[in-house]
């Protein structure tokens, strides 16, 4: 197996772990610095730098403190090169099933996050 999805899943596997828990610290080695947090399911965009999102992710109640059954996979993961993937994957908090589109960079010799881009369904 190529070993960049191993370093992916890796990473992967701290995204959908940071979701959960609602922790930030381990959100903020996932996502660069400068990526963006995108969406326009409710009809307006909503666009987001990661000192915007972060600090809403740390105020929410998280699913691991409710209880709630984990829901979370991976799609697809597609190189574009050496240096450039895509995931698509989805998970839940609450009611909200999302699906996510990332773009990740490697730099530094890690995976990170640049763009964040998602569409929700809500659920019972």
């Amino acid at each position: 197996m190529d070993s960049r999805y191993a370093a992916l899943s890796a990473v992967l596997s701290d995204y959908f772990d940071g979701l959960y828990r609602s922790d930030v610290s381990m959100l903020s080695n996932v996502f660069h610095p400068e990526a963006r947090y995108s969406c326009a399911t409710e009809g307006a965009l909503t666009c987001l730098g990661m000192d915007q999102y972060l600090p809403m992710v740390k105020q929410r109640q998280s699913p691991a403190s409710r209880n709630e059954p984990r829901s979370d996979r991976v799609i697809s993961i597609e190189f574009a090169g050496p240096v450039t993937a895509f995931v698509r994957a989805e998970c839940a908090i609450g009611p909200k099933h999302f699906t996510d589109f990332l773009s990740f960079v490697l730099l530094d010799g890690r995976w990170q996050i640049i763009a964040k881009v998602f569409h929700f369904d809500l659920r019972k």
